[in-house]
């Protein structure tokens, strides 16, 4: 990053500056709103694409999250990437690659080639977001995780936007492979307005106005740390809950309640809904301990995922628990882990702590779609979300009380 821009924010006027600001930043949001809409997509799709190409429960899991696998892959080169290049180039890049990919997925000839285009989507949506988390916790130096669940507020509207829209493309065009088409160039759109907008002072470290930059003190100065350690090991824990039940959920919910498509996305739109309080869980990670936080988000979430698969199997019963749970899941465990991660260490490691984070929550997001469909075809669905989901959730419970809070970075007094 030696040519960052020649711009900077003394050259133009503080209200200037102000207003570009929330412009870039309305813009980012919303472009991880798109982000969240592809991954949204194809699990709503899934049933039509199985039955097309003849693939079993575990098959369908595996596709339904393979995209996670990229991410994995992607996740620490990406990090590695934003602290040497323009984090506007790695996220413009990133966002090419996966709407492509979620383009090209339409035209798969079968389940091998489908494999490795979703995967190559996962590579692209984890350089927008690696880039995303560093431009945001490095801009909002005060607050990170309340920035970072600033921009999971895109991710809420993208989970509920997607399932409403795909369904009604599905529905409208008889067709999984017109959701995905539309949904791919949407991201393009995107990309060309994110070029237009967005300023170097803004999403580089070394430019950003100085009223922004405030230093910070603390965190560990190398990425092994007790603190990096555990979090890698919740965050791979979250990662097997998480897309076990986003990856597989819409399937429990079509073949063994019989839900129709529409129901499936004002279900699937619910959790959606309930991410939006990411705000203001991320402030109760800046305000309070991480051995706090976590410990009561992940018991929260064992009880609802118990109640998801051994409770009411009425439409509104599903959607309110799924709101719950997207108030838990990502709404609160996936942006405190995101920012505790990046508190961990210091300033100049947030980069390679956030690729880290993505590389372990995907890692094992990988398999977990291929899991849950594995222990559902042989114990059923039941069994399947108690292992995977409330078992999980317990294990991470207790793991996250061995964090050391007092070695974290804090705001310079």
């Amino acid at each position: 990053m030696t040519d960052v821009a020649q711009e900077s924010a003394s050259e133009v006027n503080e209200g200037t500056v102000s207003l570009l600001a929330s412009l870039a930043i309305i813009i980012l949001i919303l472009s991880y709103c798109v982000n969240a809409m592809d991954r949204a997509l194809f699990p709503l799709l899934l049933t039509d694409v199985r039955r097309e190409y003849g693939l079993n429960l575990q098959q369908a899991g595996l596709l339904s999250t393979i995209f996670t696998f990229g991410m994995a892959l992607a996740g620490i080169p990406t990090g590695y990437l934003t602290a040497r290049y323009s984090r506007k180039t790695v996220m413009q890049i990133g966002i090419l690659i996966y709407s492509v990919g979620t383009i090209v997925t339409a035209t798969a000839v079968g389940y091998g080639d489908m494999l490795v285009y979703r995967a190559i989507t996962g590579v692209g949506e984890a350089m927008q977001l690696t880039a995303l988390l560093a431009i945001f916790a490095g801009y909002f130096t005060r607050y990170k995780a309340a920035a970072l669940g600033c921009l999971n507020i895109a991710y809420a509207l993208g989970a509920a936007i997607a399932p409403a829209l795909g369904t009604s493309l599905l529905v409208a065009y008889g067709s999984w492979r017109v959701p995905m088409i539309v949904f791919g160039v949407i991201g393009l759109a995107v990309m060309l307005v994110i070029a237009a907008v967005l300023r170097p002072w803004l999403s580089e470290a070394a430019g950003q106005p100085a009223s922004t930059a405030a230093a910070t003190v603390g965190g560990a100065p190398t990425l092994r740390n007790s603190n990096t350690i555990i979090l890698t090991c919740l965050s791979i824990s979250f990662g097997l809950a998480l897309y076990g039940y986003l990856g597989m959920y819409p399937t429990f919910l079509r073949e063994e309640l019989h839900f129709a498509p529409p129901d499936i996305g004002r279900v699937m739109s619910a959790y959606g809904l309930g991410v939006l309080v990411s705000i203001f869980t991320g402030w109760l990670g800046d305000r309070f301990s991480a051995r706090a936080v976590l410990p009561a988000a992940f018991v929260a979430g064992a009880a609802i995922c118990l109640a998801l698969f051994n409770g009411p199997t009425g439409v509104m019963q599903q959607a309110t628990l799924s709101c719950i749970l997207g108030m838990i899941f990502s709404g609160t465990l996936f942006v405190n882990l995101a920012g505790y991660s990046v508190k961990s260490v210091a300033g100049v490691l947030a980069g390679r702590a956030s690729g880290i984070f993505i590389t372990a929550l995907y890692g094992s997001a990988t398999v977990a779609g291929y899991l849950i469909g594995w222990v559902a075809s042989l114990a059923g669905w039941t069994r399947a979300g108690n292992l995977q989901l409330v078992g999980l959730c317990l294990f991470a419970a207790v793991l996250s009380l061995f964090l050391k809070p007092a070695l974290m970075a804090a705001r310079a007094k």
